[in-house]
């Protein structure tokens, strides 16, 4: 299982390469509409919510919360077929949850 990012930096790291992920898949949608149908259903507004996440994270004005990103409610109802990059997902969704994760040494 991969560990929540420790600095402001690794999260945006982890947000950009979702938003590479999103990319990948639309290229797979649009190579093969017919086996990868479902995924047309959501592949627009998570490339937009991620984007508009990444915005807020570069112009300073994120802020963490206790609830899902709103990307999340049909994250969360996708197989990791369709969408194998959930686990990224999962896990930006967590940071956002429950902040950076700050390592005591």
């Amino acid at each position: 299982m991969m560990k929540r990012p420790t600095t402001l930096d690794d999260y945006i790291e982890l947000v950009e390469q979702a938003i590479f992920e999103v990319e990948e898949l639309r290229f797979s949608v649009e190579f093969d509409e017919e086996f990868m149908e479902g995924a047309l259903n959501f592949v627009d507004i998570l490339e937009q919510q991620l984007t508009d996440l990444l915005t807020s994270l570069k112009e300073e004005r994120y802020e963490f919360g206790n609830e899902d990103l709103p990307f999340m409610e049909f994250v969360k109802h996708q197989s990791n077929f369709l969408l194998p990059f959930k686990g990224l997902l999962n896990l930006i969704n967590n940071t956002h949850r429950k902040g950076l994760d700050t390592v005591e040494e």
